[in-house]
Order: C-alpha cells, then sequence, then structure tokens
C-alpha cells in the first residue's frame, strides 16, 4: 500500500529553515508514513526551490497568502492524509507512531501537537502552556502547531480560506470539534518572540485572534501584524 501521509509546508524565503525542519520528519519517511513531502512557495527570492529539488519535493508556486498556499499544497498532494507544518517547526521524536495510531483510530478526527518553544526561557513555557490550553479548551490551535487530517474530511470543511492570516483559526472553526491534541510537541521557533518581547508579542498574537472573532478583516490584521515585525 502506498504511504499514507502528504506533509505539506508553506514556504517563503524558507531556506535556512528546511534542513533542520525536514530533518525532525526522517523518522516517518523511514516507517514509510510519508508518501511525499510538498512546499507551497509564495514567491521566494532566495534558494527555496533550490532547497526543494534537492529534498525530492513537490514543488507548487502562486501568490504569497498563507491559506491560499497551503490549499494549493493540498491541492497538489496525492496522500490520503495530510500534514500541514510551518517552516520553522521541528516534530519531536516519535511523532510519526502516535500519528499513525490516530489515522488508524479516528480518520473522522484531525488532529494538531502540543506547542513548545525552541527557548529555555520561562516565559517561552508560560505561552505554550496558554497556547496548549486554548487548543484543549477552545480547539483553536494555531498553525504552528501543525495539523494533521485526512484529506476527505480537509475537503469536506472547505479547507483553507484564501487568507492571509487566521487561516488557521477559520480551518479550526470549521472543524467544530472534530480536532483532538496529539501528545507530541511540535517544537516552533522562538525568535520572534524573543527579538519581539514575550509579553508584547503574546499580547498582539492575542488581539488579533480577538479582532479577528469579531469579524476584521483577515487582509487588514496581516498587514498590521507584518508592519510590526
Amino acid at each position: 500500500m502506498p504511504a499514507p501521509l502528504s506533509i505539506v509546508i508553506p514556504t517563503l524565503n524558507a531556506a535556512p529553515l528546511l534542513a533542520a525542519s525536514t530533518a525532525s520528519l526522517m523518522e516517518g519517511v523511514e516507517m514509510g508514513l510519508v508518501r511525499e513531502l510538498v512546499l507551497s512557495d509564495g514567491g521566494s527570492t532566495d534558494e527555496t526551490a533550490k532547497a526543494a529539488k534537492e529534498l525530492g519535493a513537490v514543488w507548487v508556486s502562486g501568490p504569497a497568502s498563507r491559506g491560499g498556499q497551503l490549499a494549493r499544497g493540498a491541492k497538489a498532494a496525492s496522500a490520503p492524509w495530510l500534514l500541514f507544518l510551518h517552516a520553522d517547526t521541528w516534530l519531536a521524536p516519535g511523532w510519526a507512531e502516535v500519528a499513525l495510531t490516530h489515522m488508524n483510530a479516528s480518520p473522522d478526527m484531525a488532529a494538531t501537537f502540543r506547542l513548545a518553544f525552541r527557548s529555555e526561557a520561562g516565559a517561552a513555557r508560560r505561552v505554550a502552556a496558554w497556547a496548549n490550553w486554548r487548543t484543549r479548551m477552545l480547539g483553536l490551535p494555531y498553525g504552528d502547531q501543525g495539523l494533521l487530517i485526512s484529506h476527505e474530511l480537509y475537503d469536506q470543511v472547505g479547507g483553507h480560506p484564501d487568507q492571509p492570516l487566521m487561516e488557521d483559526v477559520a480551518l479550526a472553526k470549521a472543524l467544530k470539534g472534530r480536532l483532538a491534541v496529539l501528545p507530541v510537541e511540535a517544537r516552533t521557533s522562538a525568535i520572534r518572540y524573543e527579538t519581539e518581547g514575550w509579553i508584547k508579542r503574546g499580547g498582539r498574537n492575542l488581539f488579533t485572534l480577538l479582532r479577528y472573532r469579531m469579524g476584521a478583516d483577515p487582509a487588514q490584521l496581516a498587514k498590521r501584524y507584518h508592519s510590526s515585525n
């Protein structure tokens, strides 16, 4: 039987990140879980395309928009299951076995991973704890926690909307509670938090989420969000 999982990563000038993030995926390749890596690019001007070729990845390109890139990547994916990841996220050892168990036991449920930051700061643990609480209690993970979902369920709920921000929240809302939390960490970069400050960055993320839930235009939120990065 062909490997059941396509991994989809949206990229934009992500060449320096891909070696480390894809290294964490190799256990899935070695156990026959991963069929392909799909890189959905938004117009990179660095060596992302070269890195994709070296990795043997399926390459998809189009306008830069996180939601649009994810949707194009899903469309190009050939496996019955999808795993969406960010380019700066590393999955902890053991993820492949846990993912396979979920795929076999709960095909009608999507799943995400527990968030952790690659930082020793106490603030990193507190911010991750809040994010994990939000995921468990409200069913609202962010994209840096990854998303494991069958292609059938993904299409059924409409997939990622073509919007530049909060596409992960929109999809989580469409899942209406059909979301499990896997007992494995998705270890994401802490660079933006360390640069901006943990409290300031965390507060801005929360404010952006609240504005989105109140009906703010994702394009305007993205413009403001990225202008302050």
